[in-house]
């Protein structure tokens, strides 16, 4: 039997403070602000070892990928949303609908073992791409619950938003 990973969230998506981030998150700006706090939300998940987020306060359940960076071989060290499936989790490379794919997902197709840091803890995974399309559009939909901005992100791009079920290595 696989371990569940630790879950910790605080905050609440669907309060007022998680509704406003949702619609803020959804747009243009609001993509570019975020893209902005990503460095300052990066230390302190770090420092924590992702216990503690910027985005915390609105519920938003993020962790550190720590991937080998396909050309330079360096750890590349990336804060992201993802999913809880007890045993697995998922990531997505929405890139905030840009035209194309956030670096870290080249990474984990490189070099599928990566390191993530959730609830104050640092585990191994490997990373493997979700393929079938039922499940894609499944967790994908869960993605869209915690937070709508990824149906805006989803239609502001033609490329097939990559994602990955992580489990321990």
């Amino acid at each position: 039997m696989t371990t569940s990973f630790p879950d910790r969230q605080w905050g609440s998506r669907t309060g007022i403070l998680g509704r406003a981030a949702d619609r803020l998150a959804a747009s243009g700006f609001g993509s570019r602000l975020i893209r902005t706090l990503t460095p300052l939300d990066r230390k302190l998940l770090e420092r924590t070892d992702a216990k503690y987020t910027v985005l915390g306060p609105i519920g938003a359940p993020v962790i550190l990928l720590t991937t080998t960076g396909r050309k330079s071989g360096q750890p590349r060290t990336q804060p992201l949303l993802y999913v809880h499936d007890g045993d697995t989790l998922y990531v997505i490379g929405s890139n905030f609908g840009q035209a194309h794919h956030p670096a870290w997902t080249g990474n984990l197709l490189a070099e599928p073992r990566a390191t993530v840091a959730i609830a104050g803890e640092r585990i191994r995974v490997r990373a493997t791409p979700v393929t079938e399309e039922a499940v894609k559009e499944s967790v994908f939909a869960r993605f869209v619950e915690i937070t709508g901005a990824y149906a805006a992100y989803r239609d502001r791009t033609t490329r097939d938003l990559r994602i990955f079920a992580l489990t321990r290595d």
